[in-house]
């Protein structure tokens, strides 16, 4: 696609941006160089912060309580949850950690919300800056995201105007003769990552300029929107399902504070999806963190099978929590009420079981 060297240009001097003020305008006295065929690469938090998508933190109020309910608010889904931190997927498909909400660079009375439709917002800044400058540009919408699987961060597109997301090598033939099947390259990702090492995160630099690419601008302009894989395409549809499979009891388990509330929440998930099952808790053992369960009505095979279920599940809620687990089952059920005994806190790294 580069039709000859590439090069990638940070675009100094701009102001701090406000709810209001022309993003359009601060660009174009800034860069009045823009050439045809640049590809504007602006991250989104100056793009939210223009168009007010913004979150208020009251005098007195708890910035990261405020920051918890607004991440609840954008979401649709959870994806996977331990302690504060939050997967989710947000209205616009995107799945990300905290809804893509902002606390860094920004003042301590605010949060930065992902923009409301970035490829939107993306078309309009291309056709302003042609108005103001005459020029033929694309725009790529950049925003900080993590990578399944992988430490570190890396920027992507989360909106973009005037050319393909997605470039589609399926069906072509590699030096091989191999047939490609499955190849399609992010190229708006690929460009908000490049752009990114000339903007940076701590230099205040919001805007960057990649020249020397062909593009090829299309007919339909689908924005991101073919970047989202959701519905068949997506093999984490239910969350952390996985973790039935990867829980394991926990041996080096010690003590944890908030234990005890911990397994109260984990069944009260539990019995949301399983039919009504009562079942009795005993805490103030001789041992930290232990927790009796108690059977209310006598052991027969239903009762067994019930708290099976129950307790199977209330385990994989306290694993996805990043709890450590040990159920012990009495040695013989029936003589008393008690069925088992369930330990939880903290265990070795990796270890919640």
């Amino acid at each position: 696609m580069p039709e000859g060297p590439l090069s990638i240009h940070a675009v100094p001097g701009l102001p701090e941006f406000a709810p209001g003020d022309d993003l359009a305008g601060s660009i174009a006295a800034a860069a009045p160089w823009l050439a045809d065929g640049d590809v504007v690469v602006v991250t989104s938090k100056v793009v939210s912060k223009v168009e007010g998508n913004l979150v208020r933190v009251a005098p007195g109020e708890d910035r990261e309580a405020v920051r918890q309910r607004a991440i609840d608010a954008e979401t649709v889904r959870v994806v996977a949850r331990r302690g504060p931190l939050k997967i989710v997927e947000t209205r616009h498909g995107w799945v990300v950690a905290a809804a893509g909400i902002d606390a860094s660079n920004v003042a301590a009375d605010t949060l930065v919300l992902l923009p409301a439709d970035a490829d939107d917002s993306a078309r309009r800044l291309r056709a302003a800056l042609q108005s103001l400058l005459g020029v033929t540009v694309a725009v790529v919408v950049s925003d900080t995201f993590g990578r399944t699987w992988r430490d570190g961060l890396t920027d992507v597109a989360v909106g973009c105007a005037g050319l393909p997301a997605l470039v589609d090598h399926r069906g072509a033939v590699d030096a091989h003769g191999n047939r490609l099947e499955t190849t399609q390259v992010a190229l708006v990702d690929e460009l908000a990552a490049a752009a990114d090492l000339v903007k940076g995160k701590l230099a205040g630099v919001p805007v960057a300029v990649v020249r020397g690419l062909l593009l090829d601008v299309p007919d339909q302009d689908a924005g991101t929107r073919p970047l989202v894989r959701l519905g068949p395409g997506d093999l984490f549809a239910h969350g952390t399902r996985d973790l039935v499979s990867a829980r394991a009891p926990g041996s080096g388990i010690t003590a944890r504070p908030g234990a005890v509330e911990a397994v109260a929440g984990a069944f009260r998930v539990a019995s949301v999806a399983l039919p009504e099952f009562p079942v009795v808790f005993a805490y103030g053992s001789d041992e930290p963190d232990v927790v009796d369960v108690h059977l209310t009505d006598a052991w027969t095979t239903t009762t067994a099978l019930n708290l099976g279920a129950l307790v199977g599940a209330a385990l994989v809620q306290l694993h996805a929590e990043g709890w450590a687990t040990r159920w012990e089952p009495v040695g013989s059920p029936g003589g008393s009420s008690l069925v088992g005994r369930l330990r939880v806190g903290a265990g070795e790294p990796d270890e919640a079981g």
